[in-house]
């Protein structure tokens, strides 16, 4: 689903409350259409093929996702903790997050908390005519890269990813090559910026179970996992271990085993790997089930998300 085909099914400015919570008339539409929460950032599409950029306000639920493109994102509202592959993070306004294609992410709300960000989706081919340009950009080297600017250069930093978004809404006349151009400025203000060995990245948060079981789960993708074994492994009871998951992600742990396995398997897909090797790599015992799942997820079968994957990467 492309992002301006989500906006018109999922209007944010107009049916989303002031608490981030949906209002009752999308509550009613989703009924209506079949349509899970936790499913709408998943295999979002970019409209351009180079950059695009949009804000964004969070409802309490949002499923664990990755992307085939780089998301800039700028923490706009909002204390929350943000889920980076495996390591937790408490950020704060005014931080940043670079995520590179591939990665599986998610931000981890609280009660009614409400999380706004600037957004800003680079694609592949984009980053490449950068690094044929600028071959040290170190943006493009697919690491996980968070920062909290300083006094310094927090507020351009901020005007910059609010004028792209404003200049993509404002939809004037050569629009897209304002956006493109700032967002090559921006670029080269985060690249200094990461460079800067006076600023501090955001936190790691403190480690706690949660965090064991989403490193335990990460390196065991192939093999079974199930509540009983993993409380076992952790000393804790089941209860223990499925409410961690219901309460901190807002997913049963067995989703949650199955939206990691179904990321790990969309990048074997990238990587042009057979389907049934794939299902059995990332703990599927066997095709059918693996089919189901991801149909299930992402609504698009494998073999048809490896037809439109390789179409993208068309020239």
């Amino acid at each position: 689903m492309k992002l301006s085909d989500f906006h018109q099914v999922y209007p944010l400015t107009s049916l989303i409350r002031g608490d981030g919570q949906p209002s009752e008339e999308l509550e009613r539409y989703m009924q209506e259409h079949h349509i899970d929460l936790l499913h709408l950032h998943q295999e979002l599409e970019m409209d351009s093929h180079y950059v695009q950029t949009h804000q964004d306000r969070s409802i309490s639920a949002m499923g664990l996702h990755s992307h085939t493109f780089y998301e800039i994102l700028y923490v706009r509202r909002g204390s929350v903790q943000y889920l980076l592959g495996t390591e937790r993070y408490q950020l704060h306004p005014g931080d940043i997050i670079f995520v590179p294609p591939k990665v599986s992410h998610r931000a981890l709300l609280a009660g009614n908390d409400l999380y706004e960000r600037y957004v800003l989706w680079l694609s592949p081919e984009f980053m490449a005519l950068l690094r044929a340009i600028w071959p040290d950009l170190r943006l493009n080297d697919d690491r996980c890269r968070l920062l909290r600017p300083n006094a310094e250069n927090g507020e351009p930093l901020r005007r910059a990813f609010q004028h792209g978004v404003s200049a993509a809404e404002e939809a004037s006349p050569g629009w897209e090559l304002e956006v493109m151009g700032n967002t090559v400025q921006l670029l080269v203000q985060l690249e200094r910026a990461f460079r800067d060995t006076r600023l501090i990245s955001p936190e790691r948060a403190q480690r706690e179970l949660l965090d064991d079981i989403v490193e335990y789960i990460e390196h065991h993708l192939a093999d079974k996992i199930t509540l009983e074994g993993t409380a076992r492994h952790f000393l804790v009871s089941r209860s223990t271990v499925s409410h961690t998951f219901q309460q901190r992600m807002e997913v049963s742990f067995y989703r949650f085993v199955t939206q990691r396995r179904l990321i790990a398997a969309k990048n074997h897909i990238l990587a042009g790997e057979p389907m049934n090797s794939i299902a059995e790599q990332v703990g599927f015992g066997d095709y059918s089930s693996f089919y189901r799942a991801f149909k299930q997820e992402y609504n698009i079968s494998p073999r048809d998300y490896a037809r439109l994957c390789a179409g993208h990467e068309s020239p």
